[in-house]
């Protein structure tokens, strides 16, 4: 499928051109998986990650995966590539008809906004599409990239009253807290073990670590620590990104690498919420990344937007109502077969 200048001529959407895909917890968990695997590619320049971010990612992931489920239900034929030099090395985007397809979604997390916009999913024609400035101008992008804009409604439970009341309900949950980037990414690439765990609580804390090997492998381990007991295990580390708690701990808890010779210690605060309590997902429209070059208008960094009460980077955006509905691309495609022939 070949997209021509007048294939690419934009038409305003209307909310009778979003999909409405419906959320799982299933998409979560993937979500998280992924996000678990991809932390040492995620840091940038910042020493530590905040959950807030995390919780973007796992949201991400949890879109393309419910997109990916759709065009395998409606059969529509798609491919994979290798995401961006930037980005994860094991991530691949969706290709639809030989054009690489990035997906931008948005969580939309306050009560109101999503009561808002489910009542009147119409209200996110008002939203910029938004790309940062550092991804945009990333290495090994194509003009005829696509850009697909989606919104995912779904509540958190990041602060501690939030947790608690979703703990009483029997809500899930995934509890984790971030290493520092000098152990997730250290500059020495050499084994941190043999490695030993306390805690401070005074409860069994089932402890899921995660990292990567000598050859930079995602490596995965579990670990029951006994309240005031020290605990060695023997595994090829050679970084650390995360713990994961099956439960909050009450007390702090320390991993010792002598090959770092020092001890990191988590304080009983340092535990955060990763999991989306995802509600909707609407699928807006799609621009190529040409055509967005051409319309694009720069924001400022801090700018309040639909989405965000300020923006944390400089992003180039335009008009959500301007994009081009996701079912004419669909379409597209399914009468192409998914090939990459001219139409």
């Amino acid at each position: 499928m070949v997209l021509s200048r007048a294939a690419v001529c934009l038409l305003m959407i209307s909310v009778t051109d979003f999909i409405h895909l419906p959320f799982t917890p299933d998409l979560t968990e993937g979500g998280i998986a992924y996000t678990c695997r991809a932390l040492p590619h995620a840091y940038g320049r910042r020493a530590r990650l905040p959950f807030e971010r995390l919780r973007r990612i796992v949201a991400g992931v949890a879109v393309e995966l419910a997109f990916r489920r759709y065009l395998v239900q409606q059969n529509i034929s798609f491919g994979v590539k290798e995401a961006m030099p930037f980005s994860d090395p094991d991530r691949y985007d969706v290709s639809l008809g030989g054009h690489r397809c990035e997906i931008r979604s948005f969580l939309i997390s306050r009560r109101n906004q999503i009561a808002s916009l489910r009542s009147d999913p119409g209200l996110a024609l008002d939203a910029p599409a938004l790309v940062p400035m550092d991804h945009y101008h990333a290495d090994g992008q194509s003009p005829d990239d696509l850009y697909l804009f989606a919104f995912l409604t779904g509540l958190v439970a990041a602060s501690v009253q939030d947790f608690q009341r979703a703990s009483v309900a029997g809500q899930p949950h995934y509890l984790m807290h971030t290493m520092p980037r000098t152990w997730s990414r250290p500059q020495s690439w050499i084994p941190l073990g043999p490695l030993a765990l306390k805690s401070e609580a005074d409860q069994l804390v089932t402890l899921e670590i995660g990292g990567e090997d000598f050859h930079r492998e995602f490596l995965m381990l579990s670990v029951q620590l006994p309240p005031r007991t020290r605990v060695g295990f023997e595994a090829d580390f050679h970084s650390l990104a995360y713990m994961h708690a099956k439960s909050k701990p009450t007390g702090r808890l320390g991993i010792y690498s002598p090959a770092r010779a020092e001890t990191h210690l988590v304080e009983a605060s340092e535990w955060g919420n990763i999991w989306i309590y995802g509600l909707d997902i609407y699928l807006a429209g799609w621009i190529t990344r040409e055509e967005f070059r051409r319309r694009a208008t720069l924001l400022a960094e801090g700018t309040r937007v639909y989405q965000y009460s300020q923006t944390r980077t400089r992003n180039l955006a335009v008009s959500m109502a301007d994009l081009r509905p996701l079912m004419e691309l669909l379409d597209r495609v399914r009468k192409s077969g998914g090939s990459t022939r001219p139409d």
